[in-house]
């Protein structure tokens, strides 16, 4: 099976983030613009950060760098629909992790894009990659399959 014709479904992520598209988000076609996708996923992995207490976005010592991107695009989503992001943790390496996100539609069982995200945790004051400290770690393992 090709990665274009692989949708997942809800139940193959962990954590789930539900937001409201705007008026603004669509493009003149009607369908959101894909940049607003990209919104998407940076708020559902902030959201999960600091829900989490592993990020606090003005003084953690130790920050996540988005090095890597992309999305794939399955069918249209469009004002006034609610997205659902899925969140999982396809690798997590030494200092990096790579986030994978499916954009739901309401209710639809499979993704209307999937997307993923890859973070190098870095020294805030440096901008050196380091270790992903631990509490970060345990955090995103729970991410995991």
């Amino acid at each position: 099976m090709s990665e274009k014709t692989y949708r997942p479904r809800r139940e193959d992520f962990r954590r789930f983030y539900t937001i409201g598209t705007r008026w603004g988000d669509h493009d003149s076609y009607g369908h959101v613009q894909n940049v607003v996708y990209y919104s998407f996923f940076d708020s559902a992995i902030s959201h999960f950060l600091v829900e989490q207490g592993t990020l606090d976005i003005d003084s953690s010592p130790v920050i996540g760098l988005i090095v890597e991107s992309s999305c794939t695009f399955f069918s249209p989503i469009t004002f006034p629909d609610q997205v659902t992001v899925g969140l999982r943790i396809a690798h997590l390496g030494t200092s990096s992790a790579r986030y994978e996100l499916g954009i739901f539609c309401n209710d639809e069982p499979t993704v209307s894009a999937l997307g993923y995200v890859v973070y190098v945790y870095v020294d805030r004051a440096s901008n050196k990659p380091v270790a992903i400290p631990r509490l970060v770690r345990d955090e995103l393992l729970t991410l995991t399959d």
